[in-house]
């Protein structure tokens, strides 16, 4: 199985990298916490201490054209929080 993984760089999640020592991640709906704990560790070296994960519900769009009412809907995902051991830190922009 092909797990995705991708990290979440927004204000709250500044946030909590700063207070809590926890990161956020955007990975596949399928992954569970042991496989998302695996890979974090695999990929950026550290150890991980808990994994905390949810579901975002799809969202109705609807938007107003020439043509009418156009509606659909924006794609769910589950969205991770990665808590890390005292004194490690996970580098985003090291392989920029």
């Amino acid at each position: 199985m092909d797990i995705k993984i991708q990290p979440i760089v927004t204000e709250q999640a500044t946030q909590l990298t700063e207070r809590l020592n926890r990161y956020t991640f955007r990975v596949s709906l399928d992954a569970n916490k042991y496989q998302i704990k695996d890979l974090v560790e695999k990929l950026y070296g550290v150890k991980v201490i808990n994994v905390n994960t949810l579901v975002v519900r799809a969202k109705n769009k609807s938007r107003y054209t020439k043509s009418g009412l156009l509606r659909g809907k924006k794609q769910g995902y589950k969205k991770a929080f990665i808590t890390v051991a005292e004194g490690q830190n996970i580098d985003f922009y090291s392989n920029i």
